[in-house]
């Protein structure tokens, strides 16, 4: 069966510090570019789906840079428009044993925030297209941007497609005079898998519980299109070490994954999108359990790379799985 994943959301520049130097010491930065969304079609891409990513630049150099990256990375940018204004920016830090990492955005006002989507052609952009992606961080950053992702789940949902959303609540991103209760609830009743932990039950869906399964039935409950409800769990010990594992709720019991002890961690950032993307990827070719044993083995391997995108194959990720060739020198 021929898969095609359409993804939307902004694609910034990542300018970071090299290795593990702070902020205040470093005199240069290492330019890579990434968002959330963007890093779900790169990972999906590496396994031979074809995606499509739906985003706006300006239409400056900066701008080309992005879309050059995107191309390489071998995502569609069938779907990339231009405007007027920023390339938005976010700054890393990485952090090392004790010290966390620190994340400091400058993505307001961008081209992307700013976009009017009503020229959009949504009918164009889905067809063909088997699923959708999309994100909390998208209607957060402006009205027009909350709208423009209304839109698309609006199209994506009449064209049947299967649409998931990593529902990723950022305080500090709603700063345009709505709440996420005043707009997430529409955008979450056209979604059928769901990335939320309980922080995003509550101020998502207005659903307080201190069990996650409850949260789960009560969303069921408020959302009866929703199939899967997902998250990870992660143990810091500190910058370097963390545990992680992963629930899903397929509407019948709580599966649990197994859990991975990641001692030496390289980058942490990305690691929820190659979860989402390696949740994508096995639902549509695994049974559940399946599915999120490969989603958490994704994101597993993700700490171990620089950037933003997951650059693992996918017999890496499957390997994984199988406990094969772990931390082995490959010839």
């Amino acid at each position: 069966m021929k898969v095609k994943v359409i993804t939307l959301g902004e694609v910034m520049m990542r300018l970071s510090t090299p290795g593990h130097e702070r902020f205040l010491q470093s005199d240069q930065f290492n330019i890579v570019y990434g968002g959330a969304e963007a890093n779900v079609s790169v990972s999906l891409a590496q396994w031979g789906i074809d995606t499509q990513h739906v985003t706006v630049f300006p239409p400056h150099d900066l701008g080309k840079a992005a879309t050059q990256y995107l191309r390489q990375m071998g995502v569609g940018i069938d779907h990339v428009y231009t405007a007027p204004g920023r390339l938005g920016l976010y700054f890393l830090e990485n952090g090392s044993m004790q010290r966390s990492s620190k994340i400091i955005y400058d993505r307001f006002d961008s081209a992307f925030a700013n976009f009017d989507a009503r020229q959009v052609d949504w009918d164009l952009i889905f067809d063909g297209a088997s699923w959708f992606h999309w994100t909390g961080i998208t209607p957060a950053l402006s009205q027009y941007a909350a709208d423009m992702t209304l839109a698309a789940l609006q199209a994506a949902s009449s064209k049947g497609l299967m649409i998931s959303g990593d529902i990723n609540y950022r305080r500090n991103l709603w700063q345009y005079g709505k709440g996420p209760l005043d707009i997430m609830p529409e955008l979450i009743k056209y979604t059928q898998v769901i990335v939320a932990g309980l922080a995003d039950f509550e101020n998502c869906m207005e659903i307080n519980s201190s069990s996650y399964e409850e949260a789960c039935v009560a969303a069921k409950k408020a959302f009866p299109q929703i199939k899967y409800i997902t998250s990870t769990e992660r143990d810091a010990v500190s910058a370097s070490e963390n545990g992680l594992h992963a629930l899903l709720w397929n509407g019948e019991k709580l599966l649990k994954s197994k859990t991975y002890q990641m001692t030496h961690i390289i980058d942490r950032v990305g690691g929820g999108d190659a979860y989402m993307a390696g949740l994508i990827y096995g639902l549509l070719h695994h049974k559940d359990q399946e599915a999120l044993e490969f989603a958490v083995a994704a994101s597993v391997l993700k700490h171990s790379i620089p950037g933003d995108a997951n650059l693992v194959s996918l017999e890496e990720v499957q390997a994984l799985v199988r406990g094969e060739h772990v931390g082995k020198l490959l010839r």
